[in-house]
């Protein structure tokens, strides 16, 4: 009776590959994970839904003050950098600082028009590059680096904003009497106070905590499989001179935006103030919009991957 022929070794990258799933694509070599268009619409809803939801809560959070100091929260910067770190920084940028600008300052009534894209330029550029620095998601020490980084890079353009209006003259500083260079003091004060509150506080300490936990959890939903170290990031920041002055550049974009606030000139400004008017019952509005945004993309990404199931069995 003759034996079965032994069945021929799997080279080791082939096992690898059935470990890690289905990889969609590689550059120059390399493995790398490709996001889908509804994958991409679900990461950028997710990331601008649960930030202006948080947002909101923040607008019910009272905020001490010492003098000029205030202890207040400026972001929980630690959701769009999980959403970032575990999916892409890139779409979870894009994403972030508008759900702040629709569900919080539109809704509510607060809306300085083109003047807002200031602080979406500087919050997307902190994003996406913070969100870049965590390659590994299960490495806490590049999940500090990253929520720090984010809160670093949005202030200090805020703050390079705020002394530029003072030193053209189109707004009066904030002097401390008896303190010289007390506008630079007060600046730096503030800075301190939000790295310690939103970037550490509020940013490192939780983001250490839920994004090594929700890693490997949460993209099967997404229906994607868990980045792997090493391998290229979807939609991460590129290395180089072309995006050193392509971050120049919105810099410089959202000092514009700013200085039209600062000569009147904010386009579309739409500030009736129905928080004020009618008090923070009217916050369940913003949350009903974003359960009903988020309703309605879940049903969308559902209706795609299942079109796209019925395709791959034919």
């Amino acid at each position: 009776m003759s034996t079965p022929a032994p069945a021929p070794d799997r080279p080791a990258d082939q096992d690898a590959q059935q470990r890690r799933g289905t990889l969609r694509g590689a550059i120059d070599g390399v493995r790398t994970m490709e996001l889908t268009t509804s994958q991409k619409l679900m990461v950028f809803v997710l990331s601008m839904s649960l930030f202006g939801l948080s947002n909101i809560l923040l607008e019910i959070i009272p905020e001490p003050s010492i003098g000029p100091v205030e202890f207040s929260i400026s972001n929980m910067i630690f959701i769009p950098l999980a959403m970032a770190a575990l999916f892409s920084p890139l779409w979870a940028a894009l994403g972030a600082p508008l759900g702040e600008i629709v569900f919080t300052d539109l809704l509510m009534g607060d809306f300085s028009g083109l003047a807002e894209v200031e602080g979406y330029l500087q919050m997307f550029l902190a994003i996406y590059i913070g969100g870049s620095m965590v390659r590994n998601p299960r490495n806490k020490v590049q999940i500090a680096i990253g929520a720090i980084s984010i809160i670093l890079i949005d202030k200090v353009l805020s703050a390079i904003v705020d002394l530029s209006k003072v030193w053209i003259g189109v707004e009066e500083a904030e002097y401390v009497e008896g303190l010289p260079q007390s506008i630079l003091a007060v600046e730096a004060v503030g800075l301190g106070m939000d790295v310690l509150i939103s970037g550490i506080l509020f940013g490192a300490i939780p983001a250490i905590w839920l994004i090594p936990r929700l890693y490997g959890r949460i993209e099967p939903l997404m229906g994607m499989r868990p980045r792997v170290p090493g391998e290229p990031i979807p939609g991460d920041a590129p290395k180089g001179p072309l995006f050193v002055g392509f971050a120049l550049f919105l810099s410089a974009a959202s000092f514009g935006f700013a200085f039209l606030e600062a000569f009147d000139l904010s386009a579309g400004a739409w500030e009736p103030d129905f928080l004020g008017r009618f008090g923070d019952s009217f916050l369940w509005l913003s949350v009903a919009a974003i359960l009903l945004v988020l309703g309605v993309t879940v049903l969308l990404f559902k209706l795609a991957q299942k079109r796209s199931s019925n395709d791959d069995a034919r």
